[in-house]
């Protein structure tokens, strides 16, 4: 019998500027985490007061506050969250620092989506997931493309978390993680996969986990994933 785990992930973003906050806000909610923003140590210590945050990723050095300084806190108010630090200068003494307030990873500023996508896939297992929709305000062109290219990024874990329900013939997760993905992809404008992934959910609500539908997804995605390789030598003629 398998262990209950918590309905949602929940991601603490930590830092003074607000394009980072925003970038890793935007590569967390594609991997269906639920997350909340907080300028500086102060503001984190006093939410992870009420919220049990299942990982907190934070700036090095910030203007209201030192992210080492912040996890230690952190530690010895109980949270049980994993640490992923992010720098602008990624020194070995800053890496060695975070390393040892118990930070997973050290990652460059402005975080590379692929680079990230792969250092949460390495964490611990991923828990099961309600849905999470982000809100979905009017996006300028090159937002559009740095979403796209974060959405594609995530498409490999997403898929893998799909097929991993549906292995363990988890009917529930299959059905959260499919719903996450056509949110998602409803929202940036992918519908062949939404269209696909809402079956795919629906089927599981009903116990139903066919292999074709399943197939149908993945060929879905790597259309998706064959247009944005695609995409960058025609941009780059078009600038």
């Amino acid at each position: 019998m398998s262990q209950p785990t918590p309905a949602v992930q929940t991601a603490l973003v930590v830092d003074d500027s607000p394009a980072a906050r925003a970038r890793i806000t935007t590569l967390l909610q594609l991997g269906g985490w639920q997350v909340v923003q907080a300028v500086g140590t102060d503001a984190a210590l006093r939410m992870a007061a009420v919220v049990d945050f299942d990982l907190v990723v934070t700036d090095m050095a910030m203007r209201n506050g030192h992210g080492a300084t912040l996890m230690r806190k952190l530690r010895e108010n109980g949270s049980t969250a994993r640490f992923l630090v992010v720098a602008a200068r990624r020194t070995h003494q800053v890496r060695t620092l975070a390393a040892h307030a118990g930070a997973v990873a050290c990652l460059a500023k402005p975080v590379d989506p692929r680079l990230f996508v792969d250092v949460m896939r390495g964490l611990a297992p991923v828990l099961r997931r309600v849905e999470v929709e982000p809100a979905a305000p009017e996006l300028a062109a090159g937002e559009r493309a740095r979403l796209d290219e974060m959405f594609v990024s995530a498409l490999p874990h997403r898929l893998a978390m799909i097929a991993a329900g549906a292995r363990e013939g988890d009917a529930e997760a299959v059905a959260s993680h499919a719903v996450s993905l056509a949110a998602v992809s409803d929202r940036l404008g992918h519908l062949e996969v939404a269209e696909v992934a809402h079956a795919v959910a629906d089927d599981a609500r009903r116990g139903v986990l066919p292999q074709g539908r399943l197939m149908e997804l993945v060929g879905a995605c790597a259309r998706v994933e064959g247009r944005r390789r695609r995409m960058p030598a025609a941009q780059a003629t078009s600038r």
